[in-house]
């Protein structure tokens, strides 16, 4: 299942977005779903995202 992120993003870095996924024929908001997952799988492979479930707090 999908899940919405809201975030906000300085004026330039939106504009050039919009202006990438208007070229890319898409939305924006797909774009940068698109950018995240990339980004995600590339700090994975670089081994920077450990995604290993939390250990439970010591009492």
């Amino acid at each position: 299942m999908s899940k919405r992120v809201n975030l906000t993003l300085p004026d330039t870095v939106y504009e050039e977005l919009e202006k990438w996924a208007e070229r890319q024929g898409r939305p924006t908001a797909n774009l940068a779903a698109f950018l995240v997952e990339t980004a995600l799988r590339e700090a994975k492979e670089r081994g920077e995202l450990d995604l290993k479930p939390a250990e439970p707090a010591k009492k």
